[in-house]
């Protein structure tokens, strides 16, 4: 099947950068294990489910793949890009928000989909470096910003 006769497919899914409650600049990112066995380092994120608006999505993403309750800071954009599967073309979008925790622990363990093989906190400073996709570098260095001029 070539990319001309592969069905479109439009995705949005929501997630975001969740601080640490404790007020240090650290953020709580998962590792996937991306197709070649590798881990990508990345922020929580998905699909929203039923009627949920993408902040509920958010919210209920960071908790399930985090074990995190957050809260709303702002939000910090949306990212877009396409993708190609055997059967179809995702165009793909995500938006994300920066959110500080309320409550909970660092866990992987409520993950429905164990879509998560790690997790961990990171320096907002080495955010650039540690995350593995660009689009969210990118946004990385939002965050960045809002964590100096809020210090």
């Amino acid at each position: 099947m070539n990319s001309r006769s592969k069905p479109r497919i439009e995705e949005t899914s929501a997630g975001g950068f969740v601080l640490a409650a404790d007020g240090s600049p650290r953020i709580a990112v998962i590792g996937r294990r991306n197709r070649g066995g590798r881990i990508d380092w990345c922020v929580p994120k998905g699909h929203p489910e039923g009627s949920e608006t993408i902040a509920e999505a958010a919210l209920r993403e960071i908790a399930e793949e985090t074990g995190l309750s957050a809260e709303i800071i702002e939000p910090l954009g949306s990212i877009h890009y396409e993708f190609s599967t055997p059967t179809a073309i995702i165009s793909k979008t995500v938006h994300h928000f920066l959110m500080k925790q309320t409550g909970g622990e660092l866990t992987i363990e409520n993950d429905p989909d164990q879509e998560a093989v790690d997790i961990r906190w990171i320096s907002v400073d080495l955010l650039a470096e540690e995350l593995t996709h660009e689009n969210e570098r990118r946004l990385a260095s939002i965050v960045q910003e809002w964590v100096q001029r809020n210090d």
